[in-house]
């Protein structure tokens, strides 16, 4: 399954992204997803961000449970 999503890119930031794909012979939409796929890997391995997450998720948590009642 895949969702559907628009991402507006600056002028120069979107022609790297076309060249780059051009040259390693694929789409942008695959460029995009392999980056995003290794920066969230990245950020998953980041002990602080994921602290960080841990710790707003806690606080979500908590305010669903209040209004909860």
């Amino acid at each position: 399954m895949t969702k559907q999503t628009t991402v507006r890119l600056p002028d120069g930031l979107a022609d790297d992204a076309e060249a780059v794909a051009r040259v390693r012979g694929e789409s942008v939409n695959k460029l995009i997803i392999d980056s995003l796929a290794a920066e969230i890997d990245r950020v998953r391995a980041d002990e602080n961000f994921t602290a960080r997450a841990k710790k707003l998720l806690e606080r979500d948590q908590e305010i669903l449970d209040r209004l909860a009642k």
